[in-house]
């Protein structure tokens, strides 16, 4: 594949042939010793610890320079944030020689270049800590320039604003922009809390197959592969739900997952291929429980990841703190549409579906009609937190039967700034009632729904041989970071999100 490269790109390249024409090598062995980070540094220096921050190491990427002539002020970027440095040529080259001051640093060194450092810190007379440096080292050249911000008559262009850049060079991204460092952080900082809540009350994590034979757990649209040793397709994941549910049956009385899934589906702001959802499973335990359970974790997650329970996402405050409001999805419906549809036939729910002018289709059955109707009409009322519990059979194959509403089974799902964030049941464990649901699953595959559940006899089997009463969810990890990091976008939280490849990729892409 033929590159063409920038006027910037082939300087920096004749660059690297005159650090090795001085004999530096600009990628040298990997070893060199951190003792400490600019994140240590800001917290722990003051005056009075002078003497604790001689002769340290640092590294870092040069992000800017500043020219005095035989002095310069730098500042490097490590991965806890940016530290100044100060950079004077009879320290650096105290005999004769100043061809490491002359030459490597004030001509062959560039933005994006990656250096160690060491000597000791000091407060400037401006009041910024920085560190005057006594010795450097090369670490790695950059060849390719960082994006800069640039202004014209008061207007910003930033190319790392543009989401065609951030998502295809998140590498660069990252550098550029702190804040994007931060949003990730929190993530981590997020799922850690979530494994801490559930490990405290033993639950126990578990992995289980990406590969199935059985797309189950879920209605979705799979992607499919083959195995060659077996010849036989396999699905990617769209959920691992019934693989937990065998832990129960096994024995394992709390279970969870942070189960990458895979469906081949649209894409969108809050919808990418290729996603994470936690899943876990709990024996002897209701839906009702399980929203308790729920309301608990979200809020001390939201507290370990921002130190507080409201999280602002485009301009509105959404705060955490259970309890959460509880709304049967008739009774929103009915709220929002102004029709009871509590006791409508299939065709009654078509010509609501007419009259609220939503589209719908021929595959469509009982259960996916409704589920369009408060898709369409009352999710994106619901901002703060909303379990929307009690829903109709033919929208839940996998759930219990309610315990006292006919027609309706035992699950909730967590509608939060308008997007579905969880989904909740009383798992059905009536492996003659999971066999009939199944089936009239493969009824709607058969009349087009691409979506519909396979039937898997394995997981029945499983069923047969009991299950105790058990309460399940699945928590959408991405959709949950959006909220609590004041994203819009599932890909400012996906640090490689899906895209269509680049020219060059596609012309490049190997065989099958």
């Amino acid at each position: 594949m033929q590159v063409t490269l920038s006027e910037q790109e082939l300087v920096r390249r004749e660059k690297l042939k005159e650090l090795h024409a001085l004999g530096i090598d600009p990628y040298p062995a990997p070893l060199f010793e951190i003792t400490h980070t600019a994140q240590q540094i800001r917290d722990e220096y003051t005056e009075e610890k002078q003497d604790q921050f001689k002769n340290i190491s640092f590294a870092g990427r040069i992000m800017s320079v500043r020219d005095m002539g035989k002095a310069n002020f730098a500042v490097l970027q490590d991965g806890t944030g940016r530290m100044q440095i100060y950079i004077r040529r009879d320290d650096i080259c105290p005999e004769e020689d100043k061809t490491l001051y002359n030459t490597v640093w004030k001509k062959l060194l560039d933005i994006g270049d990656i250096i160690g450092v060491k000597g000791y810190v000091f407060t400037t007379k401006t009041g910024e800590i920085s560190i005057h440096v006594e010795q450097f080292t090369i670490l790695t050249k950059s060849l390719h320039p960082l994006p800069v911000i640039k202004e014209k008559d008061g207007e910003v262009f930033d190319a790392v604003s543009d989401p065609e850049f951030k998502y295809r060079q998140r590498y660069a991204d990252l550098i550029v922009n702190p804040s994007v460092r931060e949003t990730f952080t929190r993530i981590t900082k997020m799922k850690n809390a979530i494994r801490s809540f559930l490990n405290d009350r033993g639950a126990l994590e578990v992995d289980t197959p990406v590969l199935q034979n059985i797309p189950g757990g879920a209605t979705a649209r799979p992607f499919i592969t083959h195995h060659n040793a077996l010849d036989i397709p396999l699905y990617l994941r769209i959920a691992n739900e019934l693989y937990l549910k065998r832990l129960i049956v096994g024995g394992f009385e709390w279970v969870y997952e942070f189960s990458r899934n895979f469906r081949n589906e649209g894409m969108d702001r809050t919808h990418n291929p290729e996603f994470t959802i936690l899943e876990f499973y709990v024996a002897y335990k209701d839906y009702l429980w399980m929203m308790d359970i729920t309301e608990q974790m979200l809020e001390k997650t939201a507290i370990a990841t921002n130190g507080t329970s409201v999280t602002n996402v485009a301009g509105t405050d959404i705060d955490f703190k259970a309890p959460y409001r509880r709304v049967s999805i008739y009774d929103a419906i009915k709220e929002h549409t102004g029709i009871d549809i509590s006791n409508m036939d299939e065709a009654g729910l078509r010509d609501v579906c007419k009259q609220l002018h939503i589209d719908v289709d021929n595959s469509m059955g009982k259960g996916k009609l409704i589920d369009e109707i408060f898709g369409g009409k009352c999710e994106a009322h619901y901002v703060q937190p909303t379990f929307i519990i009690d829903y109709p059979i033919e929208m839940s194959p996998l759930t219990k039967k309610h315990r006292s509403k006919p027609g309706l089974v035992e699950r909730f799902e967590l509608i939060i700034n308008g997007k579905e964030i969880a989904n909740a049941y009383s798992e059905l464990n009536d492996p003659i009632d999971q066999r009939e649901r199944f089936e009239d699953q493969v009824k709607l595959m058969e009349r087009g729904d691409e979506e519909a559940m396979f039937i898997d006899y394995d997981f029945l089997r499983a069923l047969e041989y009991g299950m105790p009463p058990t309460a399940g969810i699945g928590i959408g990890i991405e959709r949950l970071a959006m909220l609590l990091t004041g994203q819009v976008s599932i890909q400012d939280v996906l640090l490689f999100p899906q895209m269509r490849p680049e020219r060059t990729a596609i012309a490049s892409e190997p065989q099958a």
